[in-house]
């Protein structure tokens, strides 16, 4: 290969990883053995801003009585410790009835900065910050004048993280790991605040969630898949994680969620089993494009009673695909595609022909309750 296509390939997706096999990966799994999940305290809501190669986000999902989905979302990345870039993006997703299209806003971020403490981002024309008691997010943002953020989230039950640390680590030493995968969850909050639109000011009070993530390597050698489920609904709600490595771990796949009842963790960890149980070809990208899915958490209260919760059913007609490499000249992606395997797309979904409904079983009692759901579904390679 040329040494300018070499170079371009490594600057967008760095090179394809040697198989080191399972062996090479220490999940979160494991420590969720002795450890299924560990409430969050103020100190794991800091941001790690590594000095190596990362993807760290903080994601704000949104569901507003009048029938709106939303996004706020801060991808702070850093390129082999050569470059820092931040970007701040907002998505509205309209009720079927208004037949508009989404609203996607997506801004590069200048003046980056944390707070002493680690737990507030600001960059100019926009703040993330966590209230002093660690319960608030507030998130504001100028950045975009076609999409104004003031938003509030307030947690309504304990976050969360996997395990011990919530961590998944990739290294053919365990004692010096060379990368790692960390998640945390908010799972039910409720939410204020607005987004001032083109066409008017959204009122987005309602239900929320919550996800810290940081991806502490080169993304696509963390993952090439993902699964991810958030269920809301007027008592319970629902989380999924699920990512696959590519091969060079060995194709390993680690689950993570939880499920909440009002204010109470009735059951988190690793023990879920997800499942597209309808797929469809997509012709433009060759990845099977999923049309309905079926997730089971299992586990037990503090207590001890067992629980069992499932959801079950179509996803419905997709709200959006992302092809994530969109911005990058097509010469590019033809390399990137055969080289190193990297074709990157997001389906997001919310059904709204089907009622969605989690089935949950705690000990003896059974409850079937409807919500919203938005679901994702993330390929990156095989």
């Amino acid at each position: 290969m040329m040494n300018w296509a070499k170079q371009t390939l490594a600057n967008v997706a760095g090179t394809q990883e040697p198989i080191y096999g399972p062996s090479a990966i220490q999940t979160v799994t494991k420590q969720a053995e002795t450890t299924p999940y560990t409430e969050l305290t103020q100190d794991d809501l800091k941001w790690d801003n590594l000095p190596s190669t990362s993807v760290e986000t903080q994601g704000f999902y949104f569901f507003a009585k009048s029938g709106h989905i939303a996004m706020a979302q801060i991808i702070h990345s850093n390129v082999a410790g050569i470059k820092r870039t931040s970007q701040f993006n907002t998505k509205i997703f309209y009720p079927k009835k208004e037949n508009k299209a989404h609203l996607w806003s997506s801004d590069p971020l200048s003046d980056v900065d944390f707070s002493d403490d680690g737990h507030n981002f600001y960059a100019r024309d926009v703040a993330v910050e966590l209230v002093e008691d660690g319960k608030t997010y507030t998130i504001k943002s100028l950045s975009n004048e076609k999409s104004i953020v003031n938003l509030t989230v307030t947690q309504e039950a304990p976050g969360f993280k996997i395990g011990k640390d919530g961590k998944t680590y990739y290294g053919t030493d365990p004692e010096a790991p060379w990368g790692f995968m960390r998640h945390e969850f908010w799972p039910r909050a409720k939410s204020s605040g607005t987004i001032v639109t083109d066409d008017g000011t959204l009122d987005l009070e309602g239900q929320a969630m919550f996800i810290h993530a940081n991806q502490g390597m080169k993304p696509h050698h963390a993952a090439g898949k993902w699964k991810f489920i958030n269920f809301q609904g007027p008592t319970y709600s629902a989380v999924f994680m699920q990512f696959t490595t590519p091969p060079s771990y060995g194709s390993t796949v680690v689950n993570m969620g939880g499920v909440v009842k009002g204010s109470e963790i009735l059951t988190a960890g690793t023990s879920i089993s997800a499942e597209f149980t309808k797929v469809k070809p997509d012709t433009e990208n060759d990845w099977p494009e999923p049309e309905a899915i079926r997730v089971q958490w299992t586990g037990k209260t503090k207590d001890g009673k067992s629980v069992e919760a499932v959801l079950d059913g179509p996803l419905d007609e997709r709200l959006d695909r992302i092809d994530v490499m969109a911005e990058v000249p097509g010469f590019v992606k033809a390399i990137v595609a055969s080289a190193a395997g990297t074709r990157p797309y997001i389906y997001q979904y919310s059904p709204h022909e089907h009622p969605v409904s989690v089935k949950v079983k705690v000990g003896d009692e059974e409850v079937i309750e409807e919500g919203i759901l938005f679901s994702e579904a993330t390929f990156i390679s095989a």
